[in-house]
């Protein structure tokens, strides 16, 4: 308390002065309206700079919550693509869950299920990302992968909470997929060289290219909806001993990033893969 008192003393004639000059200035401004205005004009910038700062504070911290809400809408955008459905067979009346069926009476074949990426290598032999998302949220083996802005991978491996997922960035990846402008079909691989791009083979010689044209998974992708985002044509070698093109592929996903993904559920997988097992090798 002696200090305070020893403090107050020392400061006394500084602390007068600031509380007579903010009486001086109150009264300016209080009784003069040029002061007035450009008090106004002032407080009103300073404010709103403070403001500006506070919600630019405020926006970063709610990013994640917002990157959240932004990926379940995502997800349901997905849900509702033409792509996500079959077209109903008018020959047939079939009791279907309602919740499977659209107005127009098609048949739901793909479903979204948004997933946070946890895990996720680039530079090894063979690449790996692993989803906080397993069985118990609906994820099973072999289920396709995307990410907002192109393919992912394939799930394999499922724990209760957690998925494995084999990435494009992998030698035992394979994937159909066709030029988006004349559906010329070929197998994309990983040549094990950089994580921007990936191979595409098969494509023949008699078949228009270009550099920038886009690649998009296959109607023959199977557990892939046709005409997802593969990626972009951007470089195009000939190769001598055959009738077919090697494409390079710069991804359509950015690997070095990927935060967030989609696995998709074919919901008559299952069953093509039961039937194709089934028919005879003879046959």
């Amino acid at each position: 308390m002696r200090n305070i008192f020893i403090f107050i003393r020392r400061f006394f004639n500084l602390f007068t002065f600031l509380v007579l000059q903010g009486l001086c200035i109150g009264f300016l401004v209080k009784y003069n309206k040029t002061y007035e205005a450009v008090f106004a004009n002032t407080a009103n910038e300073i404010t709103g700079r403070i403001d500006k700062r506070y919600n630019n504070v405020e926006y970063y911290f709610r990013l994640k919550d917002e990157n959240a809400k932004l990926v379940q809408q995502n997800a349901a955008l997905l849900r509702q693509l033409p792509e996500s459905f079959k077209e109903k067979d008018s020959a047939r009346v079939i009791k279907i869950d309602s919740l499977l069926k659209d107005t127009s009476g098609r048949i739901q074949k793909f479903s979204f299920l948004p997933a946070k990426v946890v895990n996720n290598s680039v530079s090894e032999e063979n690449n790996y990302i692993t989803l906080e998302r397993g069985s118990l949220q609906g994820i099973k083996k072999d289920m396709a992968v995307t990410g907002p802005s192109g393919i992912v991978g394939r799930v394999i491996q499922v724990s209760e909470n957690y998925s494995r997922v084999m990435s494009l960035l992998n030698h035992n990846s394979k994937v159909s997929a066709m030029l988006k402008k004349n559906n010329a079909t070929g197998i994309v691989e990983w040549d094990g060289k950089s994580a921007d791009y990936i191979v595409l083979h098969g494509i023949s010689k008699s078949v228009q290219v270009q550099k920038g044209d886009t690649v998009i998974t296959s109607n023959l992708s199977g557990n892939f909806p046709p005409g997802l985002i593969v990626g972009r044509v951007s470089a195009i070698e000939a190769d001598p001993s055959s009738n077919f093109y090697t494409l390079k592929l710069q991804t359509g996903t950015n690997f070095y990033t990927l935060q967030h993904a989609y696995v998709i559920e074919n919901m008559l997988w299952e069953e093509q893969r039961k039937l194709e097992a089934q028919t005879p090798k003879n046959q």
